[in-house]
């Protein structure tokens, strides 16, 4: 069966007239009259009874119509999406990251989607995961690059990939020359830590507990690049994803385990609004880029 038998058996359903029919596909009447016989013969049953000159449509015809025509729709519908994804995109696009990304994944993501799209306008909010959510729901963010929200949020998550966070220190700090260490071995170690209010920290928390460990919390900073700096003068340690830490020789990265603690960033949406062609583009972009960011992250 080929589209083409779907696209004649619909024309001659709605006119039941093979002259009308074959006028409307652009085709002669013997060439859609063969077409429909190899159709039925395909099927094996009749989809159309000829009465003299009427034609009528049979009750398998009846039946099969409404599947034809809801599988012409929906290859109608993607030949036409394929053709737009093709066109270049204009319009704005509003999409709402967390510090961590807006260090060069979604700069990488937006510098190749204006590439093909360079009409289209990037609006870029680099926001805490709770007010993402915030203005996702507000139908203000077309998506979101963050966390997984709390459970009690509405949003749609699309997990992209999994990142371990790590401890940092200075090259002069006493665990610098460390390959791997365990969370119970900062128990009462000056740390700097995002505040409790970010969900990093509160997995960081959870994962201290779970080792038994209480670091002594010296500062709390809501930024990376505030807490590298006390890092760097102070003998302190932080904790944050390798992916927002620029290489740096006077700095050291140093694995952690028994936990890891492990965060998975992905995609957020808001379900009730419908996506936009920018949107599902960029999404799919975002997808892309993350199978490296992924690998580099493992």
């Amino acid at each position: 069966m080929e589209l083409r038998h779907l696209r004649y058996f619909i024309a001659l359903a709605g006119s039941l007239n093979f002259t009308r029919a074959a006028e409307r596909v652009h085709v002669t009447q013997s060439t859609l009259s063969h077409q429909i016989r190899q159709l039925e013969e395909e099927i094996g049953q009749r989809l159309f009874d000829r009465v003299g000159k009427r034609v009528v449509i049979t009750a398998a015809g009846e039946t099969f119509l409404a599947y034809a025509a809801r599988a012409l729709r929906e290859i109608d519908q993607g030949l036409s999406e394929l053709k737009q994804s093709a066109a270049s995109m204009t319009g704005e696009l509003r999409v709402g990251t967390t510090h961590t990304f807006n260090q060069s994944f979604i700069p990488d993501c937006v510098a190749r989607f204006l590439q093909h799209n360079p009409t289209m306008k990037v609006v870029i909010e680099e926001l805490a995961a709770d007010a993402i959510a915030a203005r996702l729901e507000a139908g203000k963010l077309d998506l979101g690059v963050a966390y997984r929200p709390e459970s009690t949020s509405g949003l749609q998550f699309e997990p992209l990939f999994n990142e371990e966070l790590i401890l940092v220190v200075s090259a002069s700090h006493p665990l610098a020359g460390r390959k791997r260490i365990r969370m119970i071995e900062l128990h009462r170690e000056p740390l700097v830590l995002l505040p409790t209010s970010f969900s990093t920290r509160r997995l960081l928390d959870e994962c201290f507990a779970a080792a038994g460990a209480e670091p002594s919390v010296v500062a709390e900073t809501n930024t990376i690049a505030a807490m590298l700096g006390m890092v760097a003068r102070l003998p302190v340690g932080c904790i944050a994803a390798a992916s927002a830490i620029t290489p740096n020789p006077a700095l050291r990265m140093i694995p952690m385990e028994s936990p890891t603690p492990m965060r998975t960033p992905g995609l957020l949406f808001n379900p009730d609004l419908p996506q936009t062609r920018p949107g599902r583009a960029f999404a799919a972009l975002l997808r892309k880029q993350a199978v490296g960011a992924g690998a580099r992250a493992g």
